[in-house]
């Protein structure tokens, strides 16, 4: 009698549109063309108004399921509703203008099996006009990692993948208060309790351009850094925070001198301490807004 195969874990790919028919084509093909073949696509439609849909059922594939909301929805509580109707054993996200390489799935369900893991990240690229640049050539840190990434955080969401049961185990979801940060959070959160795994290699490709929302928004970037921090500080006592708020404190100015409020930026500029840091804000009073990355 033949064993049969050990099932390789259903991957539950969360993807959350609004207006995103631009670069979905390409989104949509990057995770078809995955040399990994148990996942599915929750599609979360939040209101769009373009050809989104249209593009999304050109697909033919039984994988893709398609949810439309009834109201629009803020991005975290969008992808608190999408995870609700995730069936996998792991989570990744995937936002209608990213892509993965073709190995990206595999290679983290391999890994996370391979070393117990129960969170992984990798390296990405990241795309501007065509031109890609590797986010770090270093070697970044993993394990037990939330002073790390409380000194500078380095997750980015589209090349995560952790175990569903993570979430109800430890009572968490994205915060629906927050807008931008709401992965930031929750990923700070899970890192107090289990051991990430980082991947080197680059799996994804973050593409940056003007409609960026952290970009269009940068003061409630800055803003929802601060309400963060006031909010967590119970949870964070044990950690030291000095890098943390000198970070929040860069992200404040970089975001006034982003919106032209030269005045509240100079305060806090003359404030901050001599570092390299300090030299780039400097330069920032000086050159054009489409050199900025948030």
């Amino acid at each position: 009698m033949k064993k049969n195969k050990k099932k390789t874990p259903l991957v539950s790919i969360i993807m959350n549109c609004h207006n995103g028919a631009k670069y979905l084509n390409e989104s949509i093909n990057s995770i078809l063309n995955q040399n990994y073949s148990n996942w599915e696509l929750i599609f979360w439609d939040n209101k769009s108004d373009d050809l989104s849909k249209k593009i999304l059922f050109s697909f033919k594939d039984k994988r893709i399921k398609y949810y439309k909301s009834i109201f629009f929805l803020p991005l975290y509580a969008a992808r608190n509703q999408a995870l609700k109707k995730a069936k996998g054993d792991y989570i990744t996200f995937l936002d209608a203008d990213d892509i993965w390489k073709k190995n990206k799935l595999n290679k983290q369900t391999q890994v996370m099996i391979k070393k117990n893991l129960k969170f992984t990240f990798s390296n990405y690229y990241i795309v501007k006009n065509k031109k890609k640049k590797l986010f770090t050539n270093r070697q970044l840190l993993d394990g037990h990692i939330t002073q790390e990434l409380l000194n500078s955080y380095y997750i980015a969401i589209l090349t995560v993948m952790f175990n569903k049961n993570l979430l109800n185990k430890f009572n968490l979801k994205f915060d629906e208060k927050l807008n931008i940060i709401g992965d930031f959070d929750l990923f700070i959160k899970l890192s107090q309790n289990i051991r990430f795994g980082y991947i080197h290699e680059p799996l994804a490709f973050y593409r940056l351009h003007e409609n960026n929302y952290s970009k269009k928004n940068s003061l409630l970037y800055a803003n929802e850094m601060q309400y963060w921090y006031k909010k967590n500080l119970k949870i964070l006592k044990n950690y030291s925070l000095n890098k943390f708020i000198l970070q929040k404190e860069y992200i404040k100015i970089k975001s006034y001198i982003y919106e032209k409020k030269y005045k509240n930026a100079s305060q806090l500029f003359l404030k901050y301490p001599i570092s390299l840091k300090k030299i780039k804000l400097f330069i920032l009073f000086f050159i054009p807004k489409k050199y900025f990355f948030f």
